[in-house]
């Protein structure tokens, strides 16, 4: 680098919303209330889930799983951008950007397989339900729930350190978080090699997720359409309709739109996952309200009804 005029990089410094500082307060209090929802009430179904003896099945363990994932997902970058939205510099060390980067890459894309192997659970209750304890084992769970984690965070390792091999001639983040795109952007040497990397780690973890959520739903639905009872079908495609919900939710895609997408992403949509599987999942709805109504014998959570 000595023949070349680039600047070695300490920190990066943050400006996403910056234009807007009459917006910082509010979004400050609404990511905050998100933000606290997401974390008490995904920990609050993960607890229930673990003292609850009708939840110690693999759907419910691949559920627990999602919301691990959202807590440690949404923690990656929600109270970064809650101190940068009240900070005047909003900036982070070079370090810090890229383990942001990785745990979130890593956990993104973890949730990306996970998805994937719940819609292979919901293939197996429905299209081999006699089946469904010898094919879903502990230790085929286990692998399951293993797999995409190893996977997904080897990923992020490799793509972590293609990018650190780059030099960058700005330390401007037009962001909340740092991420892929927007450390590409900032670099000045010709970084083709390394976006094809990340392309087609990116391209794998997508396509064989889709894939795998495709081919699985197909079978599905097929099933299901042989079911001759009205009442069978209805229970049998109400059993997907949540986990096709949080499919489509995890696959959307100035207040620039890149901004606006990953507020969205990053923060809103694990609120969606836990507002989908617990608020329509009959069960879960029945357990949280038992246990309201032991915490508070005057049944103070009617609203549950």
């Amino acid at each position: 680098m000595a023949g070349n005029n680039f600047t070695e990089v300490m920190f990066f410094i943050f400006h996403g919303f910056a234009n807007h500082p009459k917006l910082q307060v509010s979004l400050f209090m609404m990511f905050l209330f998100i933000y606290l929802f997401t974390v008490l009430g995904n920990l609050g179904l993960i607890l229930l889930i673990r003292i609850n003896s009708q939840f110690h099945t693999p759907m419910y363990f691949f559920l627990s799983n999602l919301e691990f994932i959202d807590i440690f997902y949404s923690s990656t970058v929600t109270p970064k951008a809650l101190v940068n939205l009240q900070s005047i510099q909003k900036i982070i060390s070079f370090i810090g950007c890229f383990v942001q980067m990785y745990f979130f890459v890593g956990l993104m894309c973890s949730e990306c397989f996970l998805l994937g192997s719940m819609a292979y659970d919901h293939y197996v209750a429905i299209c081999n339900p006699l089946l469904y304890s010898v094919v879903l084992s502990q230790e085929v769970c286990r692998w399951l729930g293993v797999i995409p984690y190893m996977i997904s965070f080897t990923n992020s390792l490799v793509s972590i350190c293609v990018i650190s091999t780059l030099a960058f001639c700005d330390a401007s983040i037009n962001h909340l978080f740092c991420n892929t795109t927007t450390l590409l952007a900032l670099s000045c040497m010709d970084a083709f090699n390394t976006e094809m990397v990340i392309f087609v780690l990116a391209g794998f973890t997508l396509l064989r997720s889709l894939f795998i959520i495709t081919v699985t739903y197909i079978a599905i639905i097929s099933a299901i359409l042989q079911i001759w009872s009205a009442a069978g079908r209805q229970k049998a495609f109400s059993t997907c309709v949540s986990h096709i919900m949080a499919v489509t939710a995890d696959n959307t895609s100035s207040l620039t739109q890149a901004q606006v997408a990953s507020v969205i992403y990053t923060i809103v949509i694990p609120v969606l996952n836990l507002l989908i599987y617990s608020l329509r999942n009959k069960d879960v709805k029945n357990a949280l309200l038992k246990a309201f109504q032991n915490l508070f014998p005057w049944q103070i959570c009617t609203c549950f009804n």
